[in-house]
């Protein structure tokens, strides 16, 4: 009997390549890409920060104490650099307001800039600094989701959770300057410390897994630069990441020669405060009560076509909170067609799930699954109640090819989701310093600028 070959070094391909990453080497792409990205999360991150979820994370946290080394984002409070990346990376993911990669079906820069963020604030590191590391989590996090998609995913692993604690490791190990072998090694602690269940979506515990994943990656970054131990082909070995969460293992797909800027240049950013494989039928809903202006009264049927994956991620039929309403397509749609501001994080409550006119709308509607649609395409039909039909369709999985105009669509989303929070003058301030972040002085000054004083 032939003997089986061993699998790929991906891990090591993986580590190689991230240690190697330099910041004069990025395409501009990527240093675009990656600040509209920071950018992003500082606005999800001050406007999550006082969620009752991280409310109740940081009481429980502090009251422990810890070196007041790290800033709390949007908070008047300073812990230790493992308790501020559980504690941010649980707010920018508090509102799911945050950006989205379909190689991971997951959140990228939540699981990723936490961390690194905190070990950044506590040596001092430069903003460019910053970039070259986040880059380097970024492509990994990626790589590692193609390493083990579809399954992984659709079993019923957040991979936010689970490939951000990978790339999470990834980004604070280049931050650190690890070699080849210690980077490899962190990565083998992210992988066993990795988990989070889809089961747990609409509920407290999914932001939470962003939060997890920003402390694995640290923790497992700062253990490997001292010496601890770990398997150095974690994600392809037996018993390992992928063939523990996943019955897919593709590592000529991990493993492609693509530029630093292929993952990054397919980011997509959320512009509606919900599960963004409901942001296609959202478009769609918009697209059809902008351009035929049907009143929600004359409306007496809904079809969604969509992908089979949005079934067990964002198919609960009757919500009954705010936190369940952006895992609702129907809902979702009905807050579409009834003109709802779905960009919102207001919209989204409890007494929504219970409005008469989005009640009505959501219960007439009915969800198909099309195999041949990807992930974020979706179609929304309506039927009046004369028997007229219309149409439209929407593919969210298409990133913005025009880096200006979406620099410009993050810029509103940031002052409208910091503004209340820091107050106009401040959040403007900010947003100067974070558009030149590779030129900024420091990392103190900005964070300093993001602390709430009460």
């Amino acid at each position: 009997m032939l003997e089986q070959a061993p699998p790929p070094a991906v891990t090591r391909w993986l580590a190689d390549r991230a240690a190697a990453i330099n910041f004069d080497d990025l395409p501009e792409a990527a240093v675009s890409v990656a600040r509209q990205c920071i950018i992003d999360w500082f606005a999800v991150t001050i406007s999550g920060a006082s969620e009752p979820a991280v409310t109740i994370l940081r009481e429980d946290v502090l009251e422990d104490g810890a070196a007041p080394v790290a800033t709390l984002v949007g908070s008047s409070e300073r812990t230790s650099a493992v308790n501020a990346a559980l504690i941010n990376g649980t707010a920018s993911h508090a509102l799911d307001f945050d950006d989205v990669n379909m190689a991971i079906l997951g959140h990228p820069t939540v699981s990723i800039l936490p961390g690194l963020l905190a070990l950044a604030e506590t040596r001092n590191a430069s903003p460019k600094a910053l970039i070259e590391a986040f880059v380097a989590g970024y492509e990994v996090a990626c790589r590692t989701g193609e390493l083990m998609s579809p399954s992984h995913y659709g079993h019923g692993f957040h991979a936010t959770a689970t490939v951000g604690s990978v790339g999470s490791a990834a980004a604070c190990a280049r931050l650190l300057d690890l070699d080849v072998d210690a980077t490899a090694t962190a990565y083998g602690i992210s992988a066993t410390l990795a988990s989070g269940l889809k089961s747990m979506f609409g509920t407290m515990c999914k932001p939470l897994h962003a939060g997890r994943a920003a402390q694995n990656g640290l923790s497992a970054a700062r253990l490997a630069a001292r010496g601890f131990t770990s398997r150095q082909d974690a994600l392809e070995c037996a018993q390992g990441l992928a063939a523990t969460q996943s019955v897919d293992f593709n590592p000529d797909e991990a493993m492609q020669p693509e530029p630093l800027d292929f993952h990054l240049r397919r980011n997509l950013f959320k512009y509606h405060a919900s599960c963004y494989l409901t942001h296609g039928a959202i478009e769609a809903g918009i697209q059809l009560r902008d351009k035929n202006g049907v009143s929600t009264n004359a409306i007496g049927g809904v079809t969604i076509r969509v992908a089979p994956v949005t079934d067990r991620v964002c198919n609960l039929a009757a919500p009954a909170t705010g936190l369940e309403a952006k895992f609702s397509l129907r809902l979702t749609v009905a807050m579409a067609l009834a003109g709802r501001n779905t960009s919102a994080i207001t919209c989204f409550t409890d007494a929504a799930t219970q409005d008469p006119e989005l009640v009505r709308l959501r219960d007439m509607a009915t969800i198909v699954f099309d195999e041949t649609f990807p992930e974020a395409k979706a179609e929304v039909t309506i039927e009046t109640i004369d028997g007229v039909s219309y149409s439209a369709s929407y593919d969210a999985g298409i990133p913005d090819s025009d880096l200006a105009r979406q620099q410009g669509k993050l810029e509103s989303k940031f002052i409208a989701l910091v503004e209340p929070v820091l107050g106009g003058d401040e959040a403007r301030q900010l947003l100067e310093q974070l558009t030149r972040l590779d030129e900024a002085t420091s990392l103190d000054e900005i964070l300093a600028m993001t602390r709430r004083n009460k």
